[in-house]
């Protein structure tokens, strides 16, 4: 039989000996136990296709890399907005991937996507309000007026009017009541300064422009009469803007017969607008009454949004700043005649997505750019 101290001595044992298992416990929950780490598992790196790599994983490296190195492989890609007509002057639409051929600077690219996206833009409406327009202004405004209701909630536009200079109406906006407003204070006096116009505007619209897709429609009569540019110059503005113009041409056809030596005024000018835009990779319109304009106007919103994208990674990955020749060919099982519209070409910029110092796209400012670059 235990006596009292014995009794005595054996409780205070089980408390100590209870008092270490909770210790114990408690030591063991504050710093349990860790499994070992799984290592991160490598992506094997292909040598013989290092673009590719840098495709797929284009999304998980954005996550890491610096600024500038997203934006390298962004730029890498050159995309082409390609329209396609048909002997009728119809827009097509059913084509695929493998009824288009890429070639830059004469080397066919290999196609990396085709698609029929309708992507936001950035437009601008330039407005010849010289005094040769004014029996035409009322008209040619209520169409601006239409171009602009079409307008989505994620595009953006601008308006400008042009006589002996440029002006800015109102800058860009993804408010169409401010461009409406916008198109009742055109007024018509003075000359003509196309050139310089569709200079000063190109550049706007490239610098200005939140959208990759980036449209210019002009309407004017054509009468080149005061620019201090030259077509040369406009068309490589052009080139370097990545801006497709959409010309909107009043053309006196009787005056376009009546040159005595040499081309007239007029064919001078229809010949002029037809140039620009297809260098562009826009379309020009002549229409033969004022009374046309707004078929034409819903014609050039319907180009705008039904373009083909093409996608690809050019051969020639150099980011040197040289202009690379580009030209798109259609073919068809059936034969058809198929003319696809797009730009001449692209500067290829740097990995910021700008041309190299020598370039000649002016430094905003710096020294004044060529042929009044802000309208």
């Amino acid at each position: 039989m235990m006596t009292g101290k014995t009794f005595f001595i054996a409780l205070a044992l089980l408390l100590i000996a209870s008092a270490s298992l909770t210790a114990i416990d408690r030591a063991a929950a504050q710093d349990p136990a860790r499994p070992p780490q799984p290592k991160p598992a490598q992506t094997p790196q292909d040598p013989k296709d290092k673009k590719g790599q840098m495709r797929q994983g284009a999304q998980a490296e954005e996550q890491t890399v610096n600024k500038d190195e997203v934006i390298s492989l962004r730029t890498e890609l050159v995309q082409l907005d390609v329209s396609v007509i048909d002997q009728n002057n119809q827009a097509v639409f059913n084509l695929g991937p493998e009824h288009f051929a890429v070639f830059e600077d004469k080397v066919m690219q290999k196609i990396d996507n085709v698609s029929r996206e309708e992507v936001p833009v950035s437009v601008g409406f330039v407005i010849d309000t010289s005094g040769s327009m004014r029996s035409r202004l009322q008209t040619v405004a209520d169409a601006t007026a239409g171009l602009i209701k079409q307008l989505r909630n994620d595009d953006e536009g601008f308006l400008a009017q042009f006589k002996a200079e440029p002006e800015l109406v109102q800058d860009f906006t993804s408010d169409k009541r401010e461009l409406e407003d916008a198109v009742g204070e055109l007024f018509t006096s003075g000359g003509t300064a196309l050139l310089d116009a569709i200079i000063a505007t190109a550049d706007y619209a490239h610098e200005k422009g939140k959208r990759r897709r980036k449209a210019l429609i002009i309407i004017s009569d054509g009468l080149e009469k005061n620019s201090s540019v030259k077509e040369k110059e406009v068309l490589e503005a052009i080139k370097e803007d990545e801006v497709q113009l959409y010309l909107v041409g009043f053309i006196d056809e009787e005056d376009a017969e009546k040159g005595l030596f040499g081309k007239s005024p007029a064919k001078r000018a229809r010949e002029l607008l037809t140039r620009l835009a297809d260098d562009s990779g826009g379309r020009a319109f002549f229409p033969k009454d004022i009374t046309e304009m707004p078929a034409v106007a819903a014609q050039i919103a319907k180009d705008i949004r039904t373009q083909y994208v093409i996608s690809y990674y050019p051969i020639n990955d150099n980011r040197d700043g040289t202009f690379r020749a580009v030209k798109v060919q259609i073919n068809t099982k059936d034969n058809r005649k198929l003319i696809a519209r797009t730009r001449q070409g692209y500067y290829a910029r740097n990995e910021k997505g700008q041309l190299p110092a020598q370039g000649k796209l002016p430094a905003q400012g710096n020294q004044k750019p060529r042929g009044n670059s802000q309208p």
